[in-house]
């Protein structure tokens, strides 16, 4: 089944891609477990130059392996993945930006974000200016001297994201970086994240597992299948941007994308044998 204006393939372009999968698996051993765990399976996709893409998917499908493999942390069992033309490595010019923050408690939110520029051949002045402009760029600039137990949530997690953003990296990395804060709290940082994007743009690949959420970030959505993760589905998000200025939700394509995106999570999860849910009576009727 396809849904609006959805294709199957994962999306493809003749320009050359920012990011290659082809054909990519990977399968995990764990202590205590008999057998494997396959993560991600024959894994196929494409993501173009200055794209914002949501991975969209049931809990645990395998899409924190995905970005894992992109930043070099992991390897593919079979398959091929390519970063701008090469095998992917660790390195400033990738920023990941994590669901709990993973600042250093004992370092202030300056140094916090300097962290990150140390790998690089910057002078203490340069690491300096660029952590101050990053810091001005999400707001913070008159809490550098604060330390990460003193910051409520959200402001933790915009130092998370001037830290990754300080490198300039080419590609961000996002795994569900809102999922731990409140819900205006959660939304105020969708509009800032979007802020900042429309400055630099660089590729973003976005872990979620939130309809809503991926709607208004992204241009693209690629829908996942659970463990093992293979692309379902792709969509082109068709909303204006800047999508802080008006209502997008009202707008008659969110609200068609969403109704499906919402059906067919909840069609994986209760069809899904490895689901809590599996074979549950929660998919409302078609045409309501």
């Amino acid at each position: 089944m396809t849904g609006p204006r959805g294709n199957s393939t994962g999306g493809a372009s003749d320009a050359s891609p920012a990011i290659l999968f082809d054909n990519v698996s990977r399968t995990f051993t764990t202590a205590g477990r008999r057998a494997a765990v396959p993560a991600i399976r024959d894994l196929s996709f494409t993501v173009e130059p200055a794209t914002f893409v949501a991975l969209l998917g049931p809990s645990g499908c395998g899409k924190t392996t995905i970005l894992r493999i992109v930043d070099g942390l992991l390897q593919g069992d079979t398959g091929r993945v390519e970063v701008f033309g090469a095998p992917p490595k660790p390195g400033p010019d990738i920023g990941f930006v994590f669901q709990n923050f993973r600042l250093i408690p004992w370092a202030n939110v300056q140094d916090n974000v300097e962290f990150g520029l140390k790998s690089m051949p910057l002078t203490r002045a340069e690491r300096r200016e660029r952590a101050d402009h990053h810091l001005e760029l999400v707001g913070l600039s008159t809490f550098r001297h604060a330390y990460p137990g003193e910051l409520s949530g959200g402001m933790k997690q915009r130092v998370a994201l001037a830290r990754a953003l300080a490198t300039e990296p080419g590609i961000l990395l996002m795994d569900e970086p809102f999922a731990s804060i409140d819900a205006h709290t959660r939304e105020l940082m969708q509009i800032e994240l979007m802020r900042i994007w429309t400055v630099r743009r660089p590729v973003v690949l976005f872990v979620t597992h939130s309809v809503d959420e991926a709607i208004i970030l992204a241009d693209r959505i690629m829908l996942l299948s659970p463990r093992p993760a293979r692309v379902i589905e792709s969509f082109d998000v068709e909303l204006e941007r800047p999508r802080w200025t008006y209502d997008a939700r009202a707008e008659p394509r969110y609200v068609e994308l969403r109704s499906y995106l919402s059906d067919r999570m909840r069609e994986l999860v209760v069809s899904d044998p490895a689901s809590e849910f599996f074979g549950r009576d929660l998919v409302p009727p078609r045409g309501r």
